[in-house]
């Protein structure tokens, strides 16, 4: 009977756990399918890829039925555009590529990144191309005053450096525009000739899919369009999805100010003075708590961005040089880390791309506010070290005395919290105001404070 009760409890016990993953299953087939929007507006960086690479993740994790990857970016860093290019080719959900709105564009970086997605669109009023690589590193190359006639004339005939990284991106492109069949010609010329296309354009170039006023129009024309995936072909449904707007987190926005290049530079300036700050004034606090935030923060970005160390150290030895003017002046050391610094900020980025340029303006500011605060500080204290200084007794001259008792012309007073012996040639009594002239043997000798002063030449 006990095993008979034993048996009929088991099976009721996998029957229910059967309803219930039936009814988890069936709530999961019915889950309504969406389609997630990832807005990308500005420089392409190292928050971009961020926010593209926790989106794809949200997708992902929410089943949705296709990802739209909304641009309208200028171009940007080659780092983290090779990295949203592996995302995008990794990702299990349909990436859309849709430049919007009307009036922004996909250059440089973001034709790329539109090449490699699933599926390409652009809003009427768009543009895209203009993906020449910018060389990088080093001192910005000036016009040959002879204008573009004289300055391509001036220009070598083949740089390899700049050779190697145009082929490198004419493979990518090329590699991007097969795999996804596009016009594999027209991205070669983006790459070699700077070329643009406006949207209808690039539509009859087989640069794009289709030309979407929107992003319910986008859908409805998707809609029914086969996408290979993964290596496998899938149908779209995207016709009536509901839309929804992956808003990015406070650390992508956190990311997005603190690694542009001027602002890391501010952080790392900030930082290095209030330490500085900090240790020659120690108990300050607030300088050290501020200086070691705002180093953290500047030494975080820099790990984000490429960055060359040979600058980056010259711009600290720099700093180090101005520090040190401030404390022992020479002329020399000024000088020296002024062009220290100068030289490290024109070579702290590996890579310059748009929205990640170092203002000239800035650094130049910055600089001249660093040497004159030091130029200003030796200036105090060479005038300290050469002013005359009163040790010992002439210390004592002129201090201010609290009488505790007094007779007969003698007494005790207080003088800088100690009790000291005192003699004046007048009376005196507890509660006068006195000051002390002269000490003798550890015996102040005091005069009334209202007293005229004798003058300097007159002995004491």
């Amino acid at each position: 009977m006990k095993l008979a009760r034993l048996a009929l409890f088991v099976v009721a016990l996998f029957a229910a756990a059967a309803f219930a993953a039936s009814s988890s299953i069936g709530e999961d087939s019915g889950r309504a399918k969406v389609a997630l929007t990832i807005v990308i507006d500005g420089a392409i960086g190292p928050a971009s890829a961020r926010q593209l690479k926790e989106g794809l993740e949200t997708a992902v994790k929410r089943n949705a039925e296709v990802v739209i990857l909304e641009m309208n970016t200028p171009g940007g860093l080659v780092t983290s555009m090779r990295e949203m290019i592996a995302d995008i080719l990794a990702s299990p959900i349909p990436v859309i590529g849709y430049v919007a709105p009307s009036g922004g564009h996909a250059a440089s970086a973001g034709t790329y990144i539109l090449y490699a997605t699933h599926m390409a669109a652009m809003a009427p009023g768009t543009n895209l191309g203009a993906a020449t690589p910018v060389e990088l590193g080093g001192m910005p190359s000036l016009p040959s005053p002879g204008g573009d006639k004289d300055q391509k004339s001036a220009q070598p005939a083949a740089d390899p450096m700049m050779a190697k990284v145009t082929n490198d991106a004419v493979a990518l492109i090329r590699s991007l525009a097969e795999l996804r069949g596009r016009n594999a010609d027209w991205g070669e010329k983006a790459v070699r000739d700077a070329a643009s296309l406006s949207a209808n354009a690039a539509l009859q170039e087989h640069v794009i899919d289709l030309v979407a006023r929107d992003r319910t129009d986008l859908l409805r024309q998707a809609d029914g369009r086969t996408v290979d995936v993964g290596g496998k072909k899938e149908v779209l449904v995207t016709n009536d999805l509901p839309v929804e707007v992956i808003e990015p987190g406070w650390l992508i926005r956190l990311l997005a100010i603190i690694t542009d290049p001027n602002v890391t530079v501010i952080l790392l300036l900030v930082g290095f003075y209030g330490l500085v700050f900090e240790f020659s004034s120690p108990g300050m606090v607030a300088p050290g708590v501020i200086g070691t935030m705002a180093l953290l923060l500047g030494l975080y970005a820099l790990d984000l961005l490429p960055i060359n160390y040979a600058g980056l150290a010259l711009m600290l030895l720099g700093l180090a040089f101005l520090v040190m003017e401030a404390f022992n002046p020479t002329v020399v050391l000024g000088l020296g880390g002024l062009v220290a610094f100068l030289l490290g900020a024109a070579m702290l980025l590996k890579v310059q791309g748009p929205g990640f340029e170092i203002s000239w303006l800035l650094i130049g500011t910055a600089a001249a506010l660093t040497l004159g605060l030091a130029l200003l500080t030796g200036s105090y204290v060479w005038a300290a070290r050469h002013r005359p200084s009163r040790v010992g007794a002439k210390a004592m001259n002129g201090l201010p005395v609290e009488i505790i008792d007094w007779s007969a012309g003698e007494g005790h007073v207080f003088a800088q919290g100690e009790r000291w012996r005192a003699r004046a040639d007048e009376p005196l009594a507890p509660g006068d105001s006195a000051e002390v002239t002269g000490v003798e043997d550890l015996v102040l000798t005091l005069r009334r404070r209202n007293a005229q002063r004798p003058s300097d030449g007159e002995p004491q």
